[in-house]
């Protein structure tokens, strides 16, 4: 069963400016650990990722992607200023991976990654555009008083 929608994950050229816009303009704070190069497949675009985190405000997850220059110009679709995917909280991800194949979406992997924190897996729509299920392993905040909060 499909939860909600839990991040938008988008693509930067300056990793460190965005983060601190993300950070001054609406409130975002770094949640975990920031990827570095060689730590992270990114599944819906197949290259190492040079630089990643995922950023919270309130409910709100969004994710700062910064692919390498060389990703960029062998892949147009990697270029900055360009949304990667949006993530769906999902319970039962097994279940809802078959439902969805089923439906048309196509999956980069025949079963969803245990990351250990998040079973995930990215694909696309019947046009093309990115998305990816997830199933967390803990339970996590998402009152939206804490979002008005911090945006105002």
């Amino acid at each position: 069963m499909i939860r909600r929608i839990h991040h938008l994950a988008i693509r930067v050229r300056d990793f460190d400016r965005m983060v601190k816009f993300y950070t001054e303009a609406f409130g975002f704070e770094i949640v975990g650990e920031e990827f570095k190069p060689g730590d992270q497949v990114d599944t819906s675009a197949m290259v190492t990722v040079p630089r990643m985190v995922m950023m919270r405000a309130g409910n709100c997850f969004l994710e700062i992607i910064q692919f390498s220059a060389s990703d960029r110009s062998s892949n147009e679709s990697l270029n900055a200023g360009a949304y990667a995917h949006f993530s769906v909280e999902v319970t039962e991800i097994e279940k809802e991976y078959e439902r969805l194949k089923a439906l048309g979406v196509v999956f980069r992997h025949a079963a969803p990654i245990d990351f250990g924190h998040v079973k995930s897996v990215t694909g696309r729509d019947p046009e093309g555009n990115g998305l990816e299920i997830q199933q967390s392993a803990f339970e996590y905040d998402c009152n939206l008083d804490k979002l008005l909060s911090v945006a105002r």
